[in-house]
């Protein structure tokens, strides 16, 4: 009972300060947006920058616009943290003015880690602990000249493609209330989506990134570890190496963010922390090389994609064909065992690092309350399990997956890291001998799913996961939006397994009428730079078709 009087005061506390941190700003924030406002928010990072660097923009004056925006974000969608505009304004009077961010506010999820402000990540166990140390990537942004100005909403633990905690309260997709923006970078998503930042930072171990850009409409290049600053900044799993979570960028454009990834590779990240690999950006061009070849993985085995996105994958495929490019289907080492390898690997102890901190009768989320559940179930009567949904339910897929969720000795542990590096093997060859220059697939099998969706959806997150298994590069950009004529469930559509049965329950397009549909481009380990011009090429033969997305536009 204490504890959860403790949790609730803690709740309470957070919220209060938020609101006040909000409410106690000058009334210039509180104001409507005016025209000056609305050309910054109009102009490029780049432009932003170039203008900060030439004296013809005031960074003080772009952290207004851009607060004034996170704010009307905020009472939309419940996506902000910690509430830095206070301090960012001295960091805006004092920024380096010929910094390759100058004046650019940047927003950062909540795990970020500032020094004289929580870093919660949900938990109400982490409440009024400020951290004392500002993390390397803070450091690298502000010596770039970037300003923070907003930490992000995620779900409690970060497992989840989901965004909900008792601290902050649930985070909407601005697309659709009833939706989620997508998780555990969620509230960046929202805030991307809807205008309130143009440079923001997520992390990503299971699609973290990829799904909120998926469910949200924005840009995301999951980084390879070790490409992209992570050191300082506290987690829900320290020590988890086996899949690690790697930060990367998200922006609202595409423009943005090849300039907000050279601009952060140009400030040698290496040089501010050790984990970094010393790789400046390299400068590619794909189209004076061979014929490219990209690989279409259709379906992963699991959950077919739906309608919606299978559409847009399509939309994908026919408008590289149609313009000379090598567009093959590719049945790769199977993405089935991946996942099954993936999910053993991520919660080897069984869940109990990132729940530790969960207080008694604090919320969690229900997909990770799920499986929890099903790790904590004893080994005999899951193996019983398995052996009924394999032979009497005829389910191999969700057989396999239940008898290897129990909590992992180390030498079992050690095992499937072995297992990983083999199974990385096979693709490593198998996409050397096909000779594929990038691999295009859907980054999740539905458009964004209704609040709570994890439930069921917890289980179908291999499009994403899988290419965290084997560290590849990949972007995710948005190509259409869920049409409820074109993308409607067809009568004669029947369910291989039970686990896309329960996906397939949220699919409704009609419900889901408007949300945004992406495409996920991979590359190979380390190919950050390629996967972008890859974007790059799909982006503009869309464009030139009349097929540009067109981004979520908030009426202020």
């Amino acid at each position: 009972m204490f504890s959860y009087l403790a949790h609730r005061r803690a709740c309470a506390y957070k919220q209060q300060e938020r609101r006040e941190r909000i409410e106690g700003l000058p009334a210039a924030y509180h104001a409507p947006l005016t025209a000056a406002d609305k050309t910054i928010l109009a102009q490029p990072a780049s432009q932003v920058v170039a203008g900060v660097q030439a004296g013809t923009l005031s960074a003080s004056d772009v952290l207004l616009a851009y607060s004034k925006k996170a704010l009307r974000a905020h009472a939309e969608t419940n996506c902000l943290t910690e509430v830095l505009i206070s301090k960012a304004e001295e960091w805006a009077r004092a920024c380096n003015v010929q910094g390759p961010l100058a004046g650019v506010p940047v927003s950062l999820k909540d795990t970020a880690a500032i020094s004289g402000f929580d870093s919660c990540i949900g938990y109400s166990a982490w409440v009024a602990r400020p951290l004392q140390k500002e993390s390397a990537l803070v450091r690298l942004l502000r010596d770039a000249g970037a300003v923070p100005f907003v930490k992000t909403n995620v779900p409690i633990t970060l497992l989840s493609l989901e965004c909900s905690n008792d601290v902050w309260g649930t985070t909407t997709n601005p697309h659709s209330k009833p939706y989620t923006p997508g998780g555990s970078t969620g509230g960046e998503a929202a805030l991307l989506a809807y205008g309130g930042s143009r440079l923001g930072i997520g992390t990503d171990v299971a699609g973290s990134v990829r799904a909120p850009a998926h469910w949200s409409g924005i840009y995301t290049i999951k980084a390879s570890m070790n490409r992209f600053l992570k050191t300082g900044n506290p987690t829900t799993m320290p020590g988890q190496e086996g899949i690690p979570a790697v930060y990367s960028p998200m922006t609202r454009t595409l423009e943005d963010l090849e300039f907000f990834w050279r601009a952060i590779m140009s400030m040698r990240p290496w040089e501010y922390d050790h984990s970094c690999l010393p790789i400046p950006w390299r400068e590619v061009d794909l189209l004076g090389s061979k014929p490219l070849k990209w690989g279409v993985m259709w379906d992963d085995g699991v959950v077919a994609p739906s309608p919606a996105c299978r559409r847009a994958l399509q939309e994908v495929v026919s408008v590289l064909q149609a313009n000379g490019h090598e567009v093959v289907a590719i049945d790769p080492p199977s993405p089935y065992e991946g996942l099954k390898l993936a999910s053993q690997i991520l919660l080897a102890d069984g869940g109990k690092t990132c729940t530790r901190p969960i207080r008694p009768l604090e919320s969690n989320d229900p997909g990770v309350q799920q499986a929890l559940a099903m790790f904590r179930v004893p080994r005999l009567l899951k193996r019983f399990y398995a052996w009924y949904l394999r032979h009497i339910r005829r389910d191999a897929v969700y057989a396999g997956l239940v008898e290897g969720w129990y909590e992992k000795t180390m030498p079992e542990y050690l095992a499937l890291v072995a297992q990983r590096e083999a199974y990385r093997e096979r693709w490593f060859e198998y996409v050397s001998e096909q000779a594929l220059d990038f691999v295009v697939t859907v980054p999740n099998a539905l458009p964004a799913v209704p609040h709570g969706g994890m439930r069921d959806g917890w289980k179908a997150c291999g499009y994403t996961f899988l290419f965290n298994l084997l560290d590849y590069s990949a972007g995710v950009l948005p190509i259409t939006h869920v049409d409820r004529e074109r993308d409607a469930l067809g009568s004669g559509f029947k369910p291989r397994n039970a686990i896309e049965a329960s996906n397939y329950r949220m699919y409704d397009a009609n419900k889901m009428h408007g949300l945004p549909v992406g495409v996920q481009v991979v590359g190979k380990r380390l190919e950050e730079e390629r996967v972008l011009e890859a974007m790059k090429i799909i982006q503009r033969l869309l464009s030139q078709e009349g097929r540009q997305y067109a981004l979520y536009e908030a009426s202020d």
